[in-house]
């Protein structure tokens, strides 16, 4: 898939950087200099394997990088200096970072190849010789001077199978029954077990094979036989029936990991309700060889200090650990020591590297989905392949789903099979065996959650899939509804993301967890499996007493069984709609007397909002996202008037209307964001009294929002206001002259707008004001003379400022001011302030290339 992906991305690359030369006057030297860095790339790509190409993701990112500038350097007019200008330095710097990459890397990966080449061709010349060993074996019985039992490693116990030491005691009959491998005796009864172990029913991880399974044990090896002396702990992570048990096996039963270790490996299954006390006496007993005796069996402290007798290394691998409790009480800390945890969870605060399970690509996925369903390797020449696919494909990459599933639809006629297509299509379980193997089994990671955690985590649900959660939504739905604050929500969303039931976009749990950051650069996604899940455990009670009432996919009309229970009152919390352009019409009344979250997902140019809305009296987050090419024209806004209760509003590509210039007061409203919306002058000259309208509004969240030019002044009469977000605003050049009136203000955020080439002077009067952003703002020469006013201030952001030459005396007096960041010639001019400004940190900002200041 990379492999592919890089393939594509270099050829498209050549190709529009070509036009870029051609099309792009005060470019042209440089997009030339990053051409004939991408050109040597594309035979490279495309004579690599497929496992090489997997690990260059940073490269691929680069290649990336340069295709989106060529398209933005042949778009961009010849006319806009400061456009090209910029541009040049961002292909300067792409051109740099290739080249860093291929100076670092490039020689890494050629060794890698062959030390992978002669790792191959020994595996294939050692499963020749077991093979030759094996047919020698059977056919001539083994000398009696070999036929002296031999213990061999233990196997892992799995889902209450026994142990080998659990196996009756040998008897002669059951030696002579042994099957001898390399002159050595190992009972019947092991090797049954070991291919039990592989079929058993319930084994939620198994599946994972291919080209996954190979590039993960790869990894996982590296893992488990690299590093020092002392001791280690390494993890395989992933959300359940990811193959995680499956790796951890093959690494179990790996040649080249048992010689590592020298057959000093251990595996345990923990479970949730394991007896720990238990479980590490008898792995001290496997890996010191004395039986532990004593009045309450307990490792008498000083064997665990001084470690085995044996000082090889050891491994341990601990599967299905549930908590962090659980594994530091089974980590044991004696030099050589490593310890491999298999969890669903991440542990980074005791696990130092961990390995995350990816999910199948297409072919791989049907080739686990066609064993389970027809026991071969793919679709039968009498099977309906579309049909196949398609219910492969709603499998998502999943090994366990892809199994269950597969398996469930085995010798089914076609018309059960795309009854289970239409079925998984809307969300719903298959059968009841898919519903009860699949779904019900990854409930136990959420069942044990904090119950305001798994509420959380149920919310998720109410969100389209394959859509990208956005960060500042779902953190505000959950102050709200479940009423926590911020920082908990925060915890929260990376307690969820550490247990792999959600994935955090753009490095969000270290970037937005900064004290100051906005969430409107980030984003939340996640698998349709658990998407699946959460509607699941959300959809157990009757319709109407439901507390999450959500349109699992997008339709064109409302659910017919939402309209058969309309004259019954619904007492969702959060309602979550999925259409496409709705009128009056296709509306019906419904009643709502409990629902504080309203969702309202569409694509269309027009939308009628729904005429219940009036009648939900407890609503206080509403939130209308248009997922259609164009901005989307709202009708029935009268349907606000009655919001008396709304606190926070989000807009996502609406068109607004020109405000009247009188409106009935959103008294409770605190948050209004405005994402991607049009907003035709409707805030410009505008006469309407806004602190009348929004009496208590603490923050104005406005982002991508290119054809804002400037904010009326009537914004500086809402004194309530504490936070003020502006980005990527392409036209806006100035701010209001009274900015400086709101008193209350803590955070002022004005970054990616490139017109703007000044701030107010009455911004020195915001005495409240611990937070600014100025960063890539390229027009902005200067910053206000009494800067030095803002005495509360704690942090400034100016990177990419690239015009900004000076700072003002004034800013020497800036005594609460800790943090600065900013680019490296920025970071001189505050030399001088670190002198007089005691806590002060100037942070030299790393490049970004992060081109979304640009008009698409």
């Amino acid at each position: 898939m990379d492999r592919l992906l890089l393939e594509q991305l270099a050829g498209e690359a050549l190709r529009e950087l070509l036009g870029a030369v051609r099309g792009t006057l005060f470019c042209r030297s440089t997009a030339e200099r990053l051409r004939r860095s991408v050109e040597p790339l594309l035979p490279l790509v495309q004579g690599l394997g497929p496992r090489s190409a997997g690990e260059l993701g940073e490269l691929a990112a680069r290649v990336r990088e340069a295709l989106d500038l060529a398209r933005r350097a042949a778009a961009s007019p010849r006319w806009n200096v400061y456009r090209a200008a910029q541009l040049a330095r961002r292909m300067e710097a792409a051109d740099r970072g290739i080249a860093r990459w291929l100076a670092r890397h490039a020689p890494v990966h050629v060794i890698g190849g062959v030390r992978r080449l002669r790792d191959e061709a020994d595996a294939r010349i050692g499963r020749l010789e077991r093979r030759v060993e094996e047919i020698a074996a059977a056919a001539q019985p083994a000398p009696p001077a070999l036929s002296v039992p031999v213990a061999p490693p233990p196997l892992p116990m799995h889902k209450g199978l026994p142990m080998p030491m659990d196996a009756p005691p040998l008897t002669k009959g059951s030696v002579d029954a042994m099957p001898v491998l390399k002159g050595v005796a190992v009972p019947a009864k092991a090797g049954v077990m070991a291919m039990d172990m592989e079929l058993a029913e319930g084994h939620e991880d198994e599946g994972m094979v291919g080209g996954g399974l190979k590039v993960a044990k790869e990894k996982v090896k590296e893992m488990v036989m690299s590093g020092g002396g002392g001791w280690e702990v390494v993890g395989i992570s992933g959300m359940g029936g990811s193959g995680k048990t499956t790796v951890a096996m093959e690494i179990f039963k790996d040649h080249k990991v048992r010689a590592y270790y020298n057959d000093r490996i251990f595996f345990e299954t923990i479970s949730q309700s394991a007896n720990l006390e238990t479980i590490k006496m008898k792995l001290w007993e496997q890996i010191s060889g004395n039986m532990v005796l004593g009045a309450y069996n307990q490792i008498p402290e000083w064997q665990l200090k001084l470690g085995p007798r044996d000082r090889g290394p050891v491994l341990v691998i601990l599967d299905d650990v549930w908590s962090l409790s659980q594994l530091e009480d089974l980590v044991f800390k004696f030099p050589g020591c490593k310890t491999l945890v298999v969890s669903r969870f991440k542990f980074p605060t005791l696990v130092s590297r961990t390995y995350e399970m990816q999910l199948l690509d297409e072919e791989e996925a049907l080739s686990v989905f066609c064993r389970a369903a027809f026991d071969q390797e793919s679709v039968p020449q009498t099977a309906e392949k579309r049909l196949v696919r398609q219910v492969s494909a709603e499998c998502r990459g999943l090994p366990l789903a892809l199994k269950v599933i597969g398996a469930s639809l085995r010798d089914q006629p076609p018309k059960i099979w795309l009854s289970a297509k239409n079925r998984l299509s809307r969300g719903e379980a298959i059968s009841d065996s898919h519903e009860t193997k699949l779904l019900e089994r990854m409930a136990a990671t959420v069942e044990c959650l904090p119950e305001k955690v798994r509420d959380c985590f149920l919310d998720l649900g109410c969100f389209p899939e394959d859509k990208k959660i956005p960060l500042d939504v779902l953190i505000n739905i959950w102050m709200e509804i479940h009423d926590l604050d911020e920082p908990d929500a925060f915890a929260i969303l990376v307690e969820l993301s550490n247990k792999n039931l959600l994935t955090l976009v753009n490095d969000a749990q270290n970037k937005a967890g900064d004290l100051y950051s906005s969430y409107q650069d980030y984003s939340v996604t996640q698998h349709d499996v658990l998407r699946d899940l959460a509607l699941h455990m959300s959809g157990r009670d009757p319709l109407n007493k439901l507390r999450r009432l959500v349109m699992p996919r997008r339709e064109e009309t409302l659910p017919r069984d939402w309209q058969r229970n309309k004259d019954t009152p619904f007492e969702a919390q959060i309602v979550s709609i999925h259409t496409g352009e709705m009128k009056e019409s296709d509306w019906f009344q419904m009643s709502f007397p409990k629902a504080e979250v309203l969702i309202l997902n569409f694509a269309s140019s027009v939308y009628y909002l729904p005429p219940f809305i009036a009648t939900m009296q407890n609503l206080k987050a509403l939130v209308l996202i248009n997922y259609g090419t164009t901005s989307a024209t709202l009708d029935n806004l009268s349907a606000f008037t009655t919001l008396s209760g709304l606190r926070s509003l989000w807009l996502e590509k609406i068109t607004l209307p020109p405000l009247p210039k009188t409106t009935i007061p959103l008294k409770n409203l605190r948050k209004i964001s405005l994402v991607l919306c049009e907003l035709n002058n409707s805030l410009r000259g505008s006469t309407m009294d806004l602190s009348m309208t929004f009496p208590r509004l603490s923050n104005l969240t406005i982002d991508h929002c290119i054809d804002l030019k400037e904010l009326p002044s009537s914004i500086c009469q809402i004194s309530s206001l504490e936070t003020i977000s502006i980005s990527n605003c392409h036209d806006l050049t100035e701010l209001p002259y009274e900015l400086g009136k709101l008193h209350c203000l803590n955070i002022l955020r004005v970054y990616a707008c490139p017109a703007l080439w000044r701030l107010p002077p009455s911004v020195c009067s915001l005495k409240r004001l611990k937070y600014l952003d100025i960063s890539q703002c390229i027009n902005l020469t200067d910053l206000p003379d009494e800067l030095g006013h803002l005495t509360n201030l704690e942090k400034i952001d100016m990177r990419e400022c690239s015009r900004l030459r000076s700072l003002p005396r004034s800013s020497s007096s800036l005594k609460s001011l800790g943090h600065v960041v900013c680019d490296e010639e920025a970071a001189l001019l505050w030399r001088e302030a670190e002198q007089v400004i005691p806590d002060l940190r100037v942070q030299v900002a790393e490049e970004c290339y992060n081109l979304d200041w640009l008009v698409d």
